[in-house]
């Protein structure tokens, strides 16, 4: 309706996030009686860490994230993958910025509450922590393959994406820091790592070249 309307002007990013940040209150027990308000928080995991943690998983996701840029691009070049085809070209540079960013938000509220809050926190109640890891990825698997395609390196790489985040929950008791570093995540993948899919050439047809070892390398 926005780009319709007024493509220059991305308006409907504000109405997003403020969407997104009532639906992340109301999860956290916002609005709701003491009892289910209490259930809800526990359910969400959103505690706040101490700077130092909290610092510390950043950096350790955004490690992560720079070395999960190299697999996917040494993947893409070894099988044929369906990638991402999305094309921004014709939209005004301003709003795909924002939308970009907006959706980068956005999907990390809503994944990590869902899935590493609600539900491998109900799972760590019952089960060890890296069994409740390893289901939520495989249950999310299907999600990710929807949009990327369903093919193993696809589903190999969105395994180890939500293992590292699974672990990140896990280990801080919080989702936070997994907030900040997915929309890290998605916003880089966004911006960088799969628009340029479409000229990367596979290695068997054209060899392996320094980058690819670099890729390699920073894997």
């Amino acid at each position: 309706f926005n780009l319709k309307l007024s493509p220059a002007v991305p308006w409907s990013a504000v109405i997003a996030l403020g969407l997104t940040g009532l639906a992340f209150a109301w999860l956290g027990g916002k609005w709701a009686p003491a009892r289910t308000q209490a259930a809800r928080k526990s359910y969400l995991r959103a505690a706040p860490l101490r700077p130092g943690p909290f610092a510390l998983a950043v950096t350790a996701g955004t490690l992560g994230i720079a070395a999960l840029a190299g697999f996917w691009i040494v993947l893409f070049q070894l099988v044929k993958m369906p990638g991402n085809s999305a094309d921004f070209s014709r939209l005004p540079l301003l709003t795909v910025a924002v939308s970009l960013a907006t959706a980068a938000v956005i999907g990390a509220v809503f994944e990590e509450a869902g899935f590493r809050g609600y539900f491998q926190g109900t799972l760590e109640r019952y089960l060890p922590a890296p069994f409740a890891i390893l289901i939520c990825a495989i249950v999310m698997a299907p999600e990710h393959a929807a949009t990327q395609g369903f093919v193993w390196p696809t589903m190999l790489f969105y395994l180890v994406v939500d293992v590292m985040l699974g672990a990140s929950a896990a280990l801080t008791k919080s989702i936070l820091p997994g907030i900040v570093v997915h929309a890290i995540g998605l916003a880089v993948f966004f911006a960088i790592v799969w628009p340029a899919d479409k000229t990367r050439a596979l290695v068997s047809q054209s060899g392996a070249d320094v980058w690819f070892w670099l890729h390699a390398g920073q894997a």
